[in-house]
């Protein structure tokens, strides 16, 4: 069995949007010729009091947005590990908004699989 060629990324982000689909902050998009692994998408309240987050998945199959995390309260200065081992294929992301703008900030870290067959 031939073994994966892979390579790692880790981003954060502050997420300005406070509206749905093509109009949230883009957390992550797996890139051409890729297939990914997110392996920890982790969530973060800075602000002193409870806010909503909304957590969505892209999918270039079914062109569509999928709730990952819906209407969250996200509890004042806490965080929350909201999913591990999803995966994605060229071109599908995901896209987070919150209930203000600045207040909830995001750490992705995925795996990427590069195949220059897709």
């Amino acid at each position: 069995m031939a073994s994966l060629e892979y390579s790692t990324t880790t981003k954060s982000i502050t997420i300005a949007a406070t509206a749905t689909g093509d109009d949230a902050t883009v957390v992550y998009t797996c890139p051409a010729n890729h297939a990914a692994t997110v392996e920890l998408l982790h969530i973060a309240n800075n602000n002193d009091s409870s806010k909503k987050v909304y957590v969505q998945l892209y999918q270039v199959d079914d062109t569509a947005y999928h709730y990952i995390l819906k209407n969250y309260a996200l509890a004042a200065n806490s965080a929350k590990n909201v999913l591990n081992n999803l995966h994605l294929q060229a071109g599908d992301k995901i896209v987070m908004y919150g209930q203000t703008t600045n207040t909830i900030e995001s750490i992705v870290s995925v795996r990427q699989f590069f195949n220059p067959l897709r």
